[in-house]
């Protein structure tokens, strides 16, 4: 299959593919222990350093969207790449500074200090990634073949499905690195110190660069139109739809015109209003080519604002889950301690086994039973995605019922161990079905955004896949800090108590699965109703025969 992968989509693409996975294994390798870090060195209550990992991550995950206009508009991509990857490395070098002076600090004020330069080094590594990731990306989709500059709309053309593989294996790349980070970091995190724990992901950055580099040779380079400015061009169509609102006047024409009109023997080919067709084709400084530009962003945000909480779903291993798996029974045989934060590898590692049986077994059958050339839509695949992580959400509530009733079990008969007998695989469902619903949603995330964008705002469509989670997380500490107001109130426990056996996240994992499963209606409802650019492309040009 990975000979294939090579055949169709070519070195270059490979080549980055695997510079993915080495950037994944860097910031897993940091992001999924960190709350470890918070509440164990840094000394962070549970729902402080939750919070601070939520937004860290939102912050990071925002940062494309701010970076990719003027990575469409005014950088080349390749040195983007370079640029922010030496931001990014040195985020990685500040913060293993922060946990050699952390250790060798015993004064309050230095280890004060110490924190501050923590974060800093945190959102260092952020702005470095904002740049990064979506260009790198982006720059992965220029390698395929020049004439597949947009994908197709012709029902007879089979190109989308290079396309689906590119996201396929970049996917499958970004999971391969995402499981060597999380598995073998936390290990050494909690074996063998921070230190190590963090120069290990710095020296895997600093070679995805040095790896980077030396493939100059073979990458394609798409020369970028210095007419396009999509930032001005969309507060430009901003600014004159507000004026025209302002100073609007209504103006009925006179009933010789309406006549004219009414005995033209051949109709009016009006543009579709949802349709893209023609958008690359237009002067990038004419207004109907910056209203498109505008009008692209506008349709995709309720598909959007319905993603949110899925998002806000997949903030919970790396937080709370991880917590959870801190109070159950570790150990396999007599020495050795399974680190926590170990099983968000099973996400990871389900997406890396069960992809090829999504091309290879459920493509095929989908394929037959609705005759659709890609087996089922990108709509389709997402809304599988959601619904199955609400499920993953209601096992996790269930879970953590079992294991709240046997820890106060323990507290009746006396015992004052925190561990709970109830081994950590209990949790193993939850993430495995986390992991099945990524296969769907975000690998159906990355084409939606990319087809449904013009050409020249590709970074742009990853920076919005990437603000999906972004705001997500901003949107899952906001939760947090909602809930634990309420339930904190009238001298009550908070459901994020730092005792576990007093914390209540199984109510909290109901109401998440609750909010989930309202958002799926919605967004079922949504994209029953949108009509894709493919789809309006087509309707406008038979309009126009």
């Amino acid at each position: 299959m990975a000979g294939t992968a090579r055949k169709r989509l070519g070195n270059s693409c490979i080549l980055l593919i695997m510079i993915s996975g080495m950037e994944r294994f860097a910031y897993k390798g940091v992001a999924s222990n960190l709350i470890t870090y918070l509440t164990d060195v840094v000394k962070m209550s549970n729902s402080s350093a939750a919070k601070t990992v939520n937004s860290w991550c939102g912050f990071t995950s925002m940062v494309p969207l701010l970076i990719a206009p003027f990575a469409d508009s005014y950088w080349d991509r390749y040195y983007t790449i370079v640029a922010s990857s030496l931001v990014y490395v040195a985020g990685l070098v500040a913060l293993t500074s922060t946990a050699i002076m952390s250790r060798a600090s015993t004064d309050q004020a230095n280890k004060t200090s110490s924190s501050s330069f923590l974060f800093w080094s945190l959102y260092l590594i952020s702005l470095g990634q904002g740049g990064y990731n979506p260009s790198l990306q982006a720059f992965g989709a220029d390698q395929l073949d020049s004439e597949e500059e947009e994908l197709p709309t012709s029902e007879d053309d089979k190109k989308p499905n290079k396309k689906s593989l590119f996201f396929q294996w970049w996917y499958f790349g970004v999971c391969s690195g995402t499981v060597l980070g999380i598995s073998v970091m936390s290990y050494i995190q909690d074996n063998f110190g921070w230190i190590l724990g963090f120069a290990i992901p710095m020296i895997s950055m600093v070679t995805s660069v040095v790896v980077f580099s030396c493939g100059s040779r073979i990458y394609t380079y798409k020369q970028r139109n210095d007419d396009y400015k999509p930032v001005v061009s969309i507060l430009q169509v901003i600014k004159a739809a507000a004026w025209k609102l302002l100073n609007c006047k209504v103006k009925l024409p006179n009933e010789n015109k309406v006549t004219e009109l009414e005995l033209q023997g051949k109709p009016l080919c009006l543009r579709n209003f949802g349709s893209n067709e023609g958008l690359n084709n237009e002067h990038p400084k004419s207004s109907v080519y910056k209203f498109e530009n505008a009008k692209v962003i506008l349709r995709l945000l309720p598909i959007w604002l319905m993603l949110l909480m899925f998002a806000v779903i997949f903030q919970q291993p790396s937080t709370f889950f991880t917590k959870q798996g801190m109070t159950m029974k570790r150990n396999i045989g007599s020495n050795f301690l399974i680190p926590p934060a170990t099983l968000q590898s099973a996400i990871a590692l389900s997406i890396v086994l069960l992809m090829p049986l999504y091309d290879k077994v459920l493509i095929p059958i989908t394929k037959v039973l609705t005759c659709n050339e890609k087996g089922i839509t990108v709509m389709q695949r997402m809304g599988i995605g959601i619904f199955t992580s609400v499920i993953a959400l209601i096992i996790a509530a269930i879970v953590e019922t079992r294991r709240l009733h046997i820890s106060r079990k323990m507290e009746m008969l006396g015992s004052q161990s925190e561990t709970v007998p109830l081994s950590i695989f209990w949790l193993l469902p939850q993430y495995i079905l986390l992991g099945i619903s990524d296969i769907f949603t975000v690998v159906g995330m990355q084409e939606f955004f990319y087809s449904e964008f013009p050409i020249k705002m590709r970074t742009m469509a990853f920076a919005l896949y990437t603000s999906v989670f972004g705001v997500g997380s901003y949107l899952s500490a906001f939760l947090i800090s909602t809930v634990e107001t309420i339930t904190s109130s009238n001298g009550n426990k908070s459901w994020f108590c730092d005792d576990m056996s007093e914390a209540r996240l199984d109510k909290y994992y109901w109401f998440l699965a609750a909010s989930s499963a309202l958002s799926f209606l919605f967004f079922v409802i949504i994209s029953s109703c949108y009509t894709s650019k493919r789809d309006l492309d087509l309707d406008s040009n038979e309009s126009c025969k």
